[in-house]
């Protein structure tokens, strides 16, 4: 009976142990996991160029983000509407430490900094670049975009890449390289017919950045943005010994004129469509070649040959009936001054009639001379 009641005793403790030890655990809550962020360039990259890809993402969202340069200080940047992509508003500077800081926060409330850093690249030469047409400006319906750089450019298709011109009208047109002069490479833009008058043209070179071969690199973006005008052309036939202006398709000027003494191929006025490109009221023109040194009034510029259209009393008798110049359009005092105070930057003056066609050799706007097809053929594109 004894070993009877320990045997019960012992089973009903047995069953109370166990009763007691089955029940649950209380659940640990677990931490919430980082947020993901990246960050590109890739931590501690060097010789990152000023336009590479610079952001910073999250699978969650941003509380904040920076980068900040050293020396410059923290960099303008946009974040999406959503908050999980982070960029600079624009190219980053040469030789520069970045420095990204912030915050990103994920769906659970757990946060992740954004950290790291890149250094640009340094070059060893930025070549300067220089446009040909300020803004706001009026020009001519033949005026060309021009770019004159201060070295020779090896990577020009890179370099022709960050070019863009947009019109307010359709315009067809095409860059061309043409060859280095005043010690560097030049590229320019015309369209395949005169301008429309009206048309606004907007032109961005995106150089700052670019890489243009042999280690030199672009030193900084350009832009302008101006308005072809009216169209004024100068229809110039040296054998009518008359020089007739069109303005919008009607006659406005039709004034006796001398032009080039064509017995002499460097006298010539050259045949081909010259564009203006500067006005004096007065001239300095010399020539050691024919002995001359003189001041002549209302002077237009048609190409850098030496070629002008001018006032010149002393060749008075010989306008209207025969060519005696240097190869200049001589015109009355008063005619001269009437055209000169209508003349804009990039008008075409069309000479015909004389022995000698116009071309590279005389002067750095001979765009108009060169056939559209082989204009096209220009473009490093």
């Amino acid at each position: 009976m004894g070993r009877a009641l320990v045997a019960v005793l012992g089973g009903l403790l047995l069953v109370l142990v166990t009763a007691c030890g089955s029940g649950s655990t209380p659940a640990v809550p677990s931490a919430p996991l980082p947020v993901p962020v990246a960050v590109e360039p890739a931590a501690s990259a060097t010789d990152v160029a000023p336009r590479a890809p610079v952001a910073a993402t999250t699978q969650g969202t941003f509380t904040d983000v920076t980068l900040t340069a050293s020396p410059g200080g923290p960099v303008a940047g946009t974040l999406s509407s959503d908050r999980t992509r982070w960029t600079p508003n624009g190219p980053l500077a040469y030789g520069t430490t970045y420095t990204w800081g912030g915050t990103a926060t994920g769906p659970e409330g757990a946060s992740s900094p954004v950290s790291g850093s890149f250094t640009t690249v340094a070059p060893a030469e930025t070549v300067r670049a220089t446009l040909n047409i300020g803004d706001d400006r009026e020009v001519g319906v033949a005026a060309p975009i021009t770019i004159q750089f201060s070295a020779p450019v090896q990577d020009k298709a890179a370099v022709e890449r960050a070019l863009r011109v947009r019109t307010s009208v359709p315009t067809e047109g095409s860059w061309a390289w043409l060859p280095d002069q005043d010690g560097g490479s030049r590229v320019h833009w015309r369209p395949r017919e005169y301008w429309r008058p009206g048309t606004q043209v907007d032109v961005a070179a995106d150089l700052l950045g670019v890489p243009f071969g042999g280690g030199e690199w672009g030193r900084e973006d350009l832009t302008t943005s101006f308005r072809i005008g009216r169209s004024q052309i100068v229809r110039a036939d040296v054998n009518s010994f008359r020089m007739v202006v069109e303005r919008d398709g009607r006659q406005v000027m039709d004034v006796p004129a001398s032009y080039g003494l064509d017995s002499d191929p460097n006298r010539t006025t050259r045949s081909g469509i010259h564009v203006i490109t500067e006005k004096f009221t007065n001239k300095r023109m010399t020539s050691a070649q024919y002995g001359y040194d003189l001041i002549e009034r209302w002077a237009v510029r048609i190409s850098n040959n030496g070629e002008f259209i001018h006032a010149n009393p002393a060749s008075t008798g010989a306008q209207g009936s025969s060519n005696v110049t240097h190869g200049c359009i001589n015109l009355s005092e008063a005619d001269a001054r009437a055209y000169y105070d209508t003349a804009l930057y990039g008008d075409p003056v069309e000479v015909t009639g004389s022995g000698v066609d116009y071309s590279a050799r005389d002067g750095d706007i001979y765009d108009w001379a060169v056939p559209w097809d082989q204009w096209q053929a220009m473009s490093a594109l």
